[in-house]
């Protein structure tokens, strides 16, 4: 089994990686099955994750407790192959030849469990868009699976 092409990489970065960041970060490595390279950071981490974005992810059967708040380095950034920013402004690095997306998401810091819930779906509905662009033999892959 010989792999000739190395795996899409992504890196979700927002001010404190603690909750949108981390949402999208563990939505791309379960949906990809570990067809794409997954990191995140923030450009001023906060202590721990946002317990209330692990809630609502734990309702959807995806496990985040593990992680922790990252700091964004330049060498992530140039690991990467797509950069997705959510609302960490001039604080990102930019490297050219890079894909960037800035997602304009709600933050879930001090939201109650409706509203990251929300934040959640849409997260979902982009990193679905995101991981067809990048791997799409990924999802074409996981759907075959389950005929076999």
């Amino acid at each position: 089994m010989t792999e000739t092409a190395t795996k899409p990489s992504v890196i979700f970065v927002c001010v404190h990686n603690a909750g949108r960041s981390q949402m999208a970060a563990g939505f791309m490595t379960a949906l990809s099955g570990g067809a794409v390279e997954v990191r995140s950071a923030g450009s001023m981490p906060a202590d721990q994750i946002n317990p209330v974005a692990v809630e609502a992810m734990a309702e959807v059967g995806i496990d985040i407790t593990a992680e922790q708040p990252k700091v964004l380095t330049p060498e992530a950034v140039q690991a990467s192959d797509a950069v997705i920013t959510m609302g960490c402004g001039d604080a990102c690095p930019f490297y050219p030849g890079k894909r960037y997306e800035d997602w304009a998401l709600t933050d879930p810091a001090g939201q109650g469990i409706e509203v990251v819930r929300q934040v959640r779906e849409e997260i979902r509905g982009r990193v679905q868009a995101l991981l067809a662009d990048l791997a799409p033999t990924a999802i074409a892959g996981a759907a075959g699976t389950a005929r076999a």
